[in-house]
């Protein structure tokens, strides 16, 4: 170890240093901390190379723990022999303890200390601990320490599970030995030996809330490597619970006590070394104790550790982190393993066994168990040869476990495990497995509990291997939370929480229609099917249609149910992105997805998996806005589907639409509303709601809008997840630029911008921004500030220009993390008025407005805008006519619109 630091050196340059200025002096202690740095940063750079080299993260940590134990001991030696001369080392012990008590270290964690003295009253002695901290503090060390005796460390470990862990894991450093001896030995007797439940009550209890804080998914694409779920501390709970239980002082005594298999404890130690390679590598790379596996962090870590080149419909950094994923659900199935252990020794409360792996209520008397077996309420296998006798029984464990709505023992998931061969194409193609298999993803009641424990047993990969080729797998942008199999199946259980009419006031229109579906079991498959061929070279909708026409069948489809599945999982994103980027006030919409549609029951099925999908992306990922969009679309879409659009219809639309705001203004005179509704062209009678209608007539009639004038309104909407913005003003083509501008200079996020013109010149716009804050009377003043900046930059007050792109220069960037390319496509079949002009590309501060101030440059009205943000990808869409209100036809006309959009994302191009 004298390559990682030469102690023999470092004694002799601190010697030679105490005889030039005397241990007392500042100067000493000054130049003493540069010395003790020098070896500290030469030590930490000899285990980076080693790991950047040879790639073992718990090499690298025990390097660096012995540079701190060799650095510590330095500055004991240091100071009892020139800081205080008249401290006894010999009455004073020093211990690791925690994380570096183990002997590893990662480059960032803290350095966690016990002084063990053998009674209070030695005052040379604290005085040398006060010293040794001062140096350590002084090298920018974060120490955490306590000094205490044997007795203060019993009585305080008896009442607090934190010391009892810290405990666990003492490491002996310097001085009197036998008093950690002593301390070690009066621990096991005096309070481990009696105490397992409590403490294994207390870790997993802890282990809970620590999972929540961090994300309740072990599958989230952006993980706490160390706090989250499957992490590093998920491995240190099950050894601290297992060394307690057991009695044990290293995990391969684990194997002897017959907790672990040898094939269990070598993915032990391959899940704690891969975590902790990945985590030494974040600690370097940012200098600090980061945790959180960023997509930025990602991207390098792959590079690392040699994930450079794309395979399979993978990336690199996608590769990378499905190994990462793989792990962390190795260290679920090791979590289950040392459960059912901990419970056979009664060492364990049951009820913390139910909150750790999950509880399904029971809700009758347990029925049909067929070759298994109830153990505490759990179902579990009758003989071990169960699988070997019938491989079916794989597949009928999780169908007896849901019927009954009861979990499964972990002993039975052991064997699971270990049984998966006995799934083969043999047990794949027969009709008993498959039918299980369908009753187990159509209970409304359990199927996401059902299939989540398929899949971590690794039955659901196995039994439909198409879905094994998506297990772990993410996908490398920031829309998407969660691994892709998670993904589905969250959005299996969002289907089956409608279906058991859970959601109704969330989602009244979904739940709603779904007991009216003819083929709800093509609609089940179809959303575990949805995204199964993601990561492939082909489109991954026209290949999971096939994948659904050849399951279908095996499941036990009919033919017609085959189909519909097939096409729901072909069309599955059409109507959100219709939703979400299309004018839905335009007939040419409409119309265009109708055809796409066909018949109402594929709109039903579609509109709930649509729903379901979103849903289950994310946090925070749905909202009211989404779900209005959506429920407009159905309407609309089902009045064509039911033969009932015609242009007299619409005529009639427009009539009922004024006749509905003349009832709510019985104070205006037939003449002033009759003057007022002509100020409105048709289209604003068929696409804009009551309230707002009601909203906009009071608003230019209590404003006696003039064409010269300026008026904002603003008002929120919880439900939505936004906030209105409403601004009448002389009509002119670089309005929603600046509207945009002012925005964006706000740090206001636009996700739709609905954009009339009256008859006498005035533009009536309503622009939709993203909530900052949950309570309305924040939001309101936000909004207020929002709408003082519009009405600033519409009068030509501030340039917005320069603060626009002052904004942008403070915002992170996401172009060295993702890769986006931007496209712009042009369509005139979309709408019957009006050119559809689609731009995509990375999203950033201030690009809606310069797209706006594009397309007003280029002499296009906007008619309308539509801005969808997924992740880091925006999505914006204009309905534009040129200043005659013809559309862009012309091809050298596109190409310069083509052109001109393009090169707003050119990063060499000047704000």
């Amino acid at each position: 170890m004298k390559a990682l630091i030469d102690r023999a050196a470092l004694d002799a340059r601190i010697a030679k240093l105490a005889e030039k200025h005397g241990g007392e002096s500042a100067e000493f202690r000054k130049a003493a901390v540069e010395i003790f740095a020098e070896f500290l940063s030469r030590g930490a750079a000899t285990a980076r190379a080693a790991l950047e080299e040879k790639g073992s993260g718990l090499a690298c940590g025990a390097h660096l723990a012995y540079v701190e134990d060799e650095i510590i001991r330095a500055i004991h030696s240091c100071v009892v022999k020139y800081i205080h001369p008249s401290a006894n080392s010999g009455r004073l012990c020093v211990v690791a303890v925690g994380g570096y008590g183990r002997g590893a270290l990662a480059p960032g964690s803290d350095i966690d200390l016990l002084f063990l003295l053998p009674s209070r009253g030695h005052a040379a002695e604290e005085a040398a601990v006060e010293s040794m901290l001062y140096l350590l503090w002084d090298l920018k060390q974060k120490v955490g320490h306590a000094t205490r005796t044997v007795e203060e460390c019993l009585r305080q470990a008896k009442a607090d599970m934190t010391i009892r862990t810290t405990l666990l894991e003492c490491r002996y450093l310097l001085g009197d030995r036998a008093l950690l001896d002593t301390l070690l030995q009066r621990f096991d007797q005096e309070i481990v030996r009696t105490t397992a439940p409590e403490f294994v009550a207390a870790k997993l209890a802890e282990r809970d809330q620590r999972v929540q804080r961090a994300g309740s998914s072990r599958y989230l694409v952006e993980p706490n490597v160390k706090e989250g779920k499957g992490g590093l501390r998920d491995l240190n709970t099950l050894f601290w619970i297992a060394k307690y239980a057991y009695r044990v002082q290293d995990a391969d005594a684990l194997v002897g006590v017959g907790l672990f298999s040898e094939q269990e404890l070598r993915m032990f130690r391959r899940c704690e070394t891969f975590l902790w390679k990945v985590r030494c590598f974040m600690h370097f790379l940012t200098g600090r104790s980061e945790e959180r596996l960023s997509f930025e962090l990602q991207r390098q870590i792959a590079a690392q550790l040699g994930y450079n080149t794309a395979r399979d419909g993978l990336s690199g950094v996608e590769r990378f982190m499905k190994h990462y994923f793989t792990v962390a659900k190795q260290v679920g199935d090791l979590t289950n393993i040392v459960c059912a252990a901990l419970e056979e020794r009664q060492a364990k409360p049951r009820a913390v066994f139910d909150r750790f792996v999950g509880k399904l209520r029971r809700r009758a008397k347990p029925r049909d168990l067929g070759p298994f077996a109830l153990e505490t309420d759990r179902v579990t296998v009758a003989s071990t040869d169960v699988f070997d006798k019938d491989p079916i029984n794989l597949i009928r464990l999780f169908s007896i476990a849901a019927r009954n709505e009861l979990p499964i023992h972990p002993d039975a998931l052991r064997l699971v495990t270990q049984s998966l061969p006995r799934i083969d194409n043999r047990l794949r193609a027969d009709p008993e497995a498959n039918k299980l298999f369908l009753e187990i993803l159509t209970n409304a009641k359990s199927s996401e509990r059902a299939l989540r424990l398929m899949n971590e047993a690794g039955v659901l990969g196995r039994f439909i291997p198409d879905f094994g080729r998506i297990v772990a797998m993410m996908q490398f942008n920031m829309y998407h939370h969660y691994t892709v199999d998670e993904h589905l199946i969250r959005a299996v259980g969002q289907m089956a929480a409608v279906d058991s009419r859970e959601l109704i006031a969330e989602l009244p229109l979904a739940s709603s229609i779904m007991p009216t579906i003819s083929h709800r079991r093509a609609l089940y498959v179809a959303m575990l099917l949805h995204d199964i061929a993601k990561g492939r070279k082909e489109d991954h909708s026209i290949a999971g249609a096939e994948i659904a026409r050849k399951l279908g069948p095996r499941l036990g489809l009919s033919e017609a149910e085959t189909e519909a599945a097939a096409w729901l999982v072909e069309y599955h994103l059409i109507m959100s992105n219709i939703a979400q980027s299309r004018d839905l006030g335009d007939p040419r919409t409409i119309e265009g997805f109708a055809k796409v549609v066909q018949t109402i029951e594929r709109l039903k099925m579609l509109l709930i998996l649509t729903v379901c999908d979103i849903r289950a992306v994310g946090p925070g990922v749905w909202n009211g806005w989404k779900g209005e969009l959506l429920r407009t679309l159905y309407w609309e879409t089902e009045v064509v589907l039911a033969g009932g659009h015609s242009s007299v219809d619409r005529r009639r639309r427009v009539q009922k639409s004024q006749t509905e705001l003349r009832e709510k203004l019985p104070a205006w005179s037939d003449h002033e509303f009759a003057d007022y509704a002509a100020r409105h062209y048709p289209a604003y009678w068929l696409k804009v709601d009551l309230p707002h209608r009601i909203q906009h007539a009071q608003l230019l009639h209590a404003s006696a809008v003039e064409m010269s004038s300026l008026a904002t309104e603003v008002a929120t909407d919880a439900f939505r997840g936004i906030t209105e913005l409403t601004v009448i003003a002389p009509d002119h083509p670089r309005l929603l630029s600046i509207i945009a501008g002012a925005c964006a200079a706000s740090g206001a996020n636009i996700v739709d911008a609905q954009i009339f013109t009256t008859t006498d010149g005035l533009a009536l716009d309503t622009i939709s921004i993203s909530r900052a804050f949950d309570q309305d009377e924040d939001e309101l003043r936000r909004g207020k500030r929002i709408a003082r900046a519009v009405e600033q930059a519409l009068r030509g007050e501030i340039r917005l220009g320069d603060i626009v792109a002052a904004k942008a220069e403070k915002t992170p960037s996401h172009g060295e993390t993702f890769s986006v390319p931007p496209d712009v496509v042009i369509d005139n079949s979309l709408s019957h008025m009006y050119s559809v002009i689609e731009v995509s590309g990375l999203d950033r501060p201030g690009l809606l407005y310069e797209l706006t101030l594009t397309l007003s440059k280029l002499n296009l009205n906007i008619a309308s805008a539509h801005i969808v943000t997924f992740g880091e990808k925006a999505v914006d869409t204009f309905y534009v006519g040129d200043l005659t209100g013809a559309k862009v036809v012309n091809p050298a006309r596109q190409a310069a619109v083509r052109r001109n959009l393009m090169e707003v994302f050119n990063p060499k191009r000047k704000a």
